[in-house]
């Protein structure tokens, strides 16, 4: 039986978008064995064709590759073949195609520039988080166009301190920045974390960034990714204080019952300023100092030379106050309710932040304080402390890997640096090379383990691949590297065991099954963009979702009495499913608690536009 495509996963899985012409194209043709879909059965034939649509014609014929000699694969619960097609290049729109079994995967281009629309949408996104932005129509679309949300009475532009929401002397204007994820909070140091990620993705791929996004400052000379970053930046820069410090968050009501943004109507709460909150915008600030600066247009000169200051007065304020906490969220500081995830960090996490800050830093001034930081103190990372290379660790191994690749860095710290990480990338039981030449993961994009958030770990996985070409660093060639980036996005474009491309509501983009629903206020249960399929308006398109996630999902824990929305049995999927099958498109909020599985995050965002990024033109 061929699979329903908006059902179970289908048995020939493909990148839905498609595959430039010059790098791997592999099929991953699946039988489920284990998990919910175990029932179904696929074993291929014995040659496969590759179909060009258009023309109706074969234009390849192969036989599939048996996985480490059809062993189940503990991850996904699958037996896989390979049916590798990579010397098909010529541009058009194809199919594989078994024929003995009356079996074929979903359509996908083969192109030069085959990601262009994919990486528009997943910028777009980030408009659709603007909080205090109206969302007009000719560039909403008329499905999610709204009011600017948060600027009523006592809301964003009249935020008042946690502590004293009745008190008119704390009053702050901090309207602006980004929606964090499916909540409606802005939280700084995530915050300034998105936006130095975004930037990398426009200084890293400069010539991809174009001036027709269809925001509503496109046409006005500027990359429209760097329109989008000065959203999130401006309204970094309203959380700052004038001694330097930065304010950690601020707590954002959602509509009641979900929907648009703009019928939020409770107050605005912000919370005090702290190391970690000031340490990441840091970074923030002085990256986008210099990338702004780098554009040599006078409107924005001034505006980069503000930046740099705003940087180094938090610099100053954070090494002279190196251990002010402020715990959003936290019943018992007397926060609770202060934003719905936690923020703050520890010791460490403050060091790392400091380090990273010292290195953008370094990177816009030259200054030798900066260097000598970096060079002080990068040895404490896990990378060198333990000897330990992770996705996780991503948010200061690129940063290091930057400094190692900027002009003046000390030459024996940027060599450490470098040797590091390719030593460690390169040894057979990491996640790295080892992964590949093993062939650990049959959907050719290994993790570890699938826990919230593994998309957006995929993403981190691809980057620090493509890093490695980046800088240079790999015993690979580039064509080598290309491929084992490019097979994150492979999977995250429908290369998995559900055949699902992760983004939302792609289908006027090339996916014949992308997400149809996800955990977020505004498209929550139940209301006109609950669904694309059932539901009068759907979501908005592009948004990358958390992902599959076997160790932290389960229902409420006084299920099924405590509600009769339980229903009788835990979902399964995502409940009890090998790591690659624990997802379900679902959106449902208390008592099945579908976040850690639907939940969208502009941390996953972010990474994953700096990937997709370096594979368009």
């Amino acid at each position: 039986m061929l699979i329903d495509l908006i059902g179970n996963g289908p048995f020939i899985a493909v990148d839905q978008f498609g595959y430039l012409p010059g790098l791997k194209k592999v099929a991953v043709l699946r039988d489920p064995a284990e998990g919910y879909d175990s029932a179904d059965q696929y074993v291929p034939g014995p040659m496969l064709q590759v179909v060009n649509t258009a023309m109706n014609t074969v234009v390849f014929s192969g036989s599939p590759t048996p996985w480490h000699g059809g062993a189940v694969d503990a991850s996904s619960g699958d037996r896989v073949w390979h049916f590798d097609f990579s010397a098909v290049t010529a541009p058009g729109t194809y199919e594989v195609v078994d024929v003995a079994r009356n079996v074929r995967s979903a359509r996908f281009e083969i192109g030069a520039n085959v990601y262009r629309p994919v990486l528009v949408q997943a910028v777009r996104t980030f408009f659709y988080q603007r909080a205090g932005h109206a969302k007009l129509a000719q560039y909403a679309g008329t499905r999610w166009a709204d009011g600017a949300s948060h600027i009523g009475p006592l809301q964003d532009t009249q935020a008042r301190r946690y502590d004293a929401a009745g008190d008119a002397s704390t009053q702050r204007d901090l309207h602006g920045g980004w929606y964090d994820a499916g909540d409606f909070n802005k939280y700084t140091s995530w915050g300034a974390g998105y936006v130095v990620d975004l930037l990398h993705a426009y200084s890293e791929s400069t010539s991809v960034w174009t001036d027709d996004f269809n925001l509503p400052e496109s046409g006005n000379g500027v990359p429209d990714v760097l329109d989008e970053v000065k959203w999130g930046l401006d309204w970094l820069v309203r959380m700052q204080n004038d001694d330097g410090s930065v304010l950690s968050i601020v707590g954002l009501a959602s509509a009641d019952g979900g929907g648009r943004p703009s019928a939020a109507t409770r107050q605005s709460l912000y919370g005090n300023a702290s190391t970690s909150a000031t340490l990441a915008s840091i970074a923030a600030y002085a990256y986008g100092a210099k990338v702004y600066a780098s554009l040599n247009m006078p409107a924005y000169d001034a505006y980069a030379a503000d930046l740099r200051l705003r940087a180094q007065r938090a610099w100053d304020w954070a090494v002279a106050n190196p251990n002010v906490i402020f715990y959003n969220n936290d019943a018992s500081r007397g926060t609770a309710g202060l934003g719905a995830g936690q923020q703050e960090t520890d010791d460490a996490g403050r060091a790392r932040l400091r380090l990273v800050a010292a290195v953008y830093l370094y990177a816009l001034t030259g200054d030798a304080t900066y260097r000598s930081y970096v060079d002080s103190h990068y040895t404490e990372v896990p990378m060198f402390s333990s000897w330990w290379l992770s996705p996780y660790d991503a948010g200061v191994n690129r940063p290091l890997l930057y400094y190692a690749s900027l002009p003046g860095a000390t030459a024996s710290v940027a060599a450490n640096i470098r040797n590091r990480y390719t030593e460690l990338w390169e040894r057979a039981d990491y996640a790295g090379w080892g992964a590949i030449a093993a062939q650990r993961d049959p959907y050719r994009a290994h993790l570890d383990g699938y826990v919230w958030g593994s998309n957006g770990i995929k993403a981190q996985m691809g980057g620090m691949f493509a890093d490695q070409g980046l800088y240079g660093l790999s015993q690979h060639s580039s064509v080598e590297i290309a491929d084992a980036g490019a097979a994150y996005l492979h999977y995250l474009h429908g290369v998995n065991p559900l055949g699902k491309v992760y983004l939302s509501n792609m289908g006027a983009y090339g996916a014949e099954n992308s997400v149809d629903q996800f955990f977020h206020s505004w498209f929550a249960d139940g209301t006109p963009w609950d669904s694309v399929r059932d539901s009068q308006y759907g979501p908005a398109p592009g948004f990358l979702v958390g992902g599959p996630n076997n160790t932290q999902y389960d229902w409420d824990s006084r299920c099924p009495g405590i509600s009769p929305r339980c229903g009788s049995t835990r979902p399964s999927p995502p409940y009890g499913q090998p790591g690659q099958k624990a997802y379900k498109d679902f959106n449902d909020g208390w008592p099945l608690n579908s976040w850690p599985i639907t939940e969208n995050s502009n941390g996953y965002q972010a990474t994953y536009i700096r990937l997709l990024a370096r594979y368009t033109k």
